[in-house]
């Protein structure tokens, strides 16, 4: 099994090193434009072997595709992060170009590829994807939701002061601050609804949270989160490798499912070997369908930006 990461700030660094720790491949490549970065932290990190206890070979390749050659997964974080103040619909000028060059690059080399689009903003991102590179839409997974939904349960187990481990919770829709819908209706501890803890009131801030929880970080330390999106990609990724049916959400091309056509958008979905399998329809009440259709909008408008670039 061999993986790639390309780009080898942050979060693609952070993802790497995940995926090492935990043993999900062979070998994993970690590719950037940018002169020795990447060869410097997977020298860094492969030097941790010894010390963590895994065999994975990590290497650091600039702009050398054909290091890249028989990835099973490719997983792509490269472009500029969110800066504070920027909005997500202001990077698809200048990611959308970097997406769609590093995604037919790899496709030379990888033609069976799954590919993990990390890059902001997201679901346009795993859109654009979608519809320049003519693969299989199942082997196209944007990852936003799982992160999303992480964030999510952590901000419930600080209102219930219990582990964020006994929760179960999904946030669907857009990988944005003002399109993700965090289903606290749904959301349970150790199966019982977590309403029977918490007032309807304390729901509402845990879901405002949530949505802002990008932003939050991006405040707080300048620039986009890492730790949790590295993790988030692993977790990802190891469903895919183990072949583990895991469900999460992830922004995935629809056809009719939830009421949409002809959008990548977070819905949850079964991860195993082939990419996502197959979407789970989930009961939503009728403000949750009209807030999915809003987020809907909001990506399209997004991706209607992609029509106005020389791509």
């Amino acid at each position: 099994m061999k993986i790639t990461v390309v780009g080898a700030g942050a979060v693609g660094a952070t993802c790497a090193d995940n995926i090492a720790r935990r043993a999900l491949a062979e070998e994993v490549v970690l590719l950037d434009i940018k002169e020795g970065l990447s060869e410097g932290k997977a020298l860094d990190m492969f030097q941790t072997a010894t010390l963590l206890g895994f065999d994975t070979k990590i290497t650091g390749s600039t702009s050398d595709y054909e290091k890249t050659k028989g990835s099973d997964v490719v997983v792509i974080t490269s472009g500029i992060p969110r800066k504070p103040g920027m909005t997500r619909e202001e990077l698809i000028g200048i990611n959308a170009g970097i997406v769609k060059g590093v995604a037919e690059n790899i496709l030379k080399y990888s033609p069976k590829t799954i590919f993990i689009i990390v890059s902001n903003p997201m679901d346009t991102m795993t859109y654009l994807a979608l519809t320049s590179l003519g693969i299989p839409k199942k082997r196209i997974i944007g990852m936003g939701g799982i992160l999303d939904s992480a964030r999510f349960k952590t901000y419930l187990s600080m209102a219930m002061n219990c582990s964020p481990n006994d929760l179960h919770g999904m946030v669907i829709g857009g990988h944005g601050d003002t399109t993700m819908i965090p289903l606290t209706r749904l959301a349970t501890y150790n199966g019982i609804p977590v309403s029977r803890f918490l007032s309807a009131e304390k729901l509402q801030q845990v879901a405002a949270d949530t949505m802002v929880g990008g932003a939050t970080l991006t405040k707080l330390i300048g620039t986009s989160a890492w730790y949790a999106p590295g993790a988030a990609v692993a977790t990802l990724v190891e469903s895919i490798v183990r072949d583990q049916k895991r469900i999460f959400p992830c922004s995935v091309a629809l056809n009719g499912e939830y009421g949409q056509k002809d959008i990548c958008l977070g819905v949850p979905v079964v991860i195993g070997r082939n990419g996502w399998e197959k979407i789970i329809n989930l009961r939503l009440s009728d403000a949750e369908k009209a807030s999915f259709a809003k987020s809907a909008d909001a990506v399209r408008n997004m991706n209607d930006v992609l029509k106005t670039l020389s791509l």
